[in-house]
């Protein structure tokens, strides 16, 4: 079995999306998908500088999108039809839920859209952000968060624990760092899954009830436990309450272990969860999708899983 992630807020540089263009029906499926939310996602992959990709309602339907435009490009079967899982971390989780036929694409887009737009505007309230903490005890490190006042807002697994808080908390964690662990700020612009998130929550929930909702086709992984969402309700509750609840990321490594998940492919913009799994998933194979280049070495992640794992029959999660 091999399990496909979508990336988080944060993974995003300038000019990711440009190599993407070059490909057959890519640009006008970007173009479509940023119709959606009001934006040109076509501009803020290829020509938009850092700060302006870094704007939360723009970096969010940004990475669903192009999370959805290399599904399009590396997939030319069903997801059903293979033995895969899907995972992804924080707003990833969107691009997950849209891949496994929970929301349609449109409807995945209006709901990051407004994701993105409350949470910015949730942000704008107070002076807040995130920073990674990388090594060190986990209970120590944990603790220091805790002492700080901030927040552990994504447990990631893989020697990585992510603070979120005001920015004082933030310093105060950055001037009393957890022994052995470096304290590194993240490029975001607020406490994402934090109370402070909490009016995003309640704008999700109005627009929930308009969504078109189907289960999953292909099994999914929440944030919220690591655990498969079986009903396309659940999964979307699960999404909305994701905004202000903690992202348990070594949560859904440990589930892929458990599972004899062989083999790692994270769509663009990737690098990050891949670079977790080689720390938390031992003896995983892993490809980062970064651009068309790579889809071969996904491709034949999925010929030697094939090979080594000739039944399609699911695996009960």
């Amino acid at each position: 079995m091999l399990a496909i992630v979508c990336p988080g807020q944060g993974s995003q540089t300038p000019g990711f999306l440009a190599p993407w263009l070059e490909l057959p029906s890519a640009a006008e499926h970007l173009g479509e998908l940023g119709e959606v939310v009001g934006l040109d996602l076509v501009a803020h992959g290829t020509t938009s500088d850092e700060e302006t990709i870094k704007d939360t309602a723009v970096a969010q339907p940004l990475i669903v999108a192009a999370g959805l435009v290399a599904a399009r490009s590396l997939f030319d079967v069903e997801l059903s039809t293979l033995p895969v899982v899907l995972a992804g971390h924080s707003v990833g989780e969107i691009t997950a839920s849209a891949l496994a036929g929970v929301l349609s694409e449109s409807d995945a887009m209006t709901f990051v859209g407004l994701r993105a737009r409350e949470m910015a505007k949730a942000a704008a309230a107070t002076p807040t952000g995130m920073s990674a903490v990388v090594g060190g005890d986990p209970d120590e490190v944990l603790a220091a968060i805790k002492a700080s006042g901030a927040t552990p807002a994504n447990v990631n697994g893989g020697g990585q624990i992510v603070a979120a808080g005001t920015l004082e908390q933030l310093a105060v964690l950055a001037e009393n760092p957890p022994a052995k662990a470096r304290v590194i700020p993240l490029k975001v612009a607020g406490a994402f899954h934090t109370q402070h998130m909490a009016p995003a929550v309640s704008a999700l929930e109005e627009l929930r009830p308009k969504l078109t909702v189907a289960d999953p086709e292909v099994p999914l992984l929440s944030n919220y436990d690591g655990q498969r969402v079986t009903q396309g309700p659940a999964a979307v509750e699960s999404l909305v309450a994701q905004v202000s609840r903690p992202v348990r990321w070594d949560l859904c490594m440990e589930t892929m272990q458990s599972l004899g998940v062989t083999g790692l492919i994270e769509l663009a913009p990737a690098g990050a969860l891949t670079g977790l799994a080689k720390r938390g998933l031992t003896g995983v194979k892993t490809v980062a999708v970064k651009t068309p280049a790579d889809l071969t070495a996904a491709l034949e992640l999925f010929a030697a899983d094939a090979e080594q794992n000739p039944s399609t029959e699911e695996e009960p999660v």
